[in-house]
């Protein structure tokens, strides 16, 4: 992948892709295409199609998607799956049509079974009943690594399917009824410390554990297999009859109740963590065996604690924009 060709970062808006085209022009890419919702729709197969054959892009980082924590994907199952399906079928098809060289479809670890064996390695893929949470949602990114698979196949594209643990980090949507559970507990603890609240209710028992990748590292890691070489990448697409898949984490995972404990701490909010256990807890653990990533020499660079003070500062500077914008502008000028 030369500095000069053309890279696609669907969805480089949101929390990976964003990240995506900061580590992309970091190292030197002059050459990255972009498009916001209003300028492209993804769920619309003509636009994506003309997109996608007037621009020939080299390459595609495929990180656009509908994503939401437990409350969300509950709520509403019937957008996650088909939000998801569609800008994935469009964007991996016309990929495939119009002879991108590297395409990397990014996934999610709920993937996997609920009860799968810890830590999760690339083999657990299908071999049990999903958390039914998030089930629709998973069903998507399943479908996803498929058409990967089948058009590696049959077509011969060299497509490749990353599955992160729990994303978090600066530019994330802090939304308390559709965000993930980082950006929604610093909200809430953030809120209740300004107001003076001596409590702050959870969801769930606060006992599952959960492994959280900073972005900057996700996206790094993205890089880093886009990158990879033939001889490298033909390791994992070998066998066609297998998933082209690479689960990225760190390795280490925590409870609910740690991480809070831990995210009070960032804030400052001193008062009670209060879980209702009437709420849903989902899978008891989702930790990812990341020997296959690691194997091809690479690993995360930020521990959590440091990755959650970059996140609540990110949200600070949001707020404070969000109050101020008229002073934020003359500062940015």
């Amino acid at each position: 992948m030369n500095l000069g060709a053309k890279i696609y970062v669907a969805g480089h808006q949101g929390l990976v892709g964003s990240a995506l085209v900061r580590q992309l022009k970091a190292i030197g890419h002059i050459n990255l295409l972009v498009r916001t919702h209003q300028e492209l729709d993804l769920t619309n197969q003509n636009e994506v199609r003309e997109c996608i054959a007037q621009e020939r892009p080299e390459y595609v980082f495929l990180a656009a998607a509908k994503v939401g924590g437990i409350l969300a994907n509950s709520t509403y199952p019937a957008e996650f799956i088909y939000q998801n399906l569609v800008i994935q079928t469009n964007l991996i098809h016309e990929a495939c049509r119009t002879g991108v060289k590297r395409l990397l479809f990014l996934g999610s670890s709920c993937i996997y079974p609920k009860h799968a064996r810890q830590p999760m390695s690339e083999e657990c893929l299908l071999t049990g009943p999903l958390e039914p949470t998030n089930r629709a949602y998973a069903l998507a990114k399943i479908s996803g690594i498929e058409m990967c698979r089948s058009y590696n196949s049959q077509y011969g594209t060299r497509f490749l399917a990353a599955m992160p643990a729990n994303l978090y980090g600066p530019g994330d949507h802090y939304d308390l009824e559709n965000s993930h559970v980082i950006p929604a507990l610093i909200r809430k603890m953030h809120e209740a410390k300004l107001n003076g609240a001596d409590q702050v209710v959870i969801w769930g028992s606060g006992s599952p554990r959960r492994e959280f990748l900073y972005s900057e590292d996700a996206a790094n890691a993205c890089v880093f297999l886009m990158k990879l070489s033939d001889e490298k990448l033909n390791l994992i697409l070998a066998n066609g009859h297998s998933f082209p898949i690479v689960n990225i984490g760190c390795g280490n995972d925590l409870t609910v109740r740690g991480l809070a404990e831990l995210i009070a701490e960032v804030v400052g909010f001193s008062g009670r963590l209060v879980f209702d256990t009437s709420k849903p807890d989902g899978t008891p653990q989702k930790l990812l065996d990341i020997d296959r990533l690691a194997g091809l020499g690479w690993e995360p660079l930020t521990e959590l604690r440091e990755g959650l003070m970059r996140t609540y500062r990110d949200f600070q500077e949001r707020q404070l924009r969000a109050e101020n914008p008229k002073l934020m502008s003359i500062k940015a000028s």
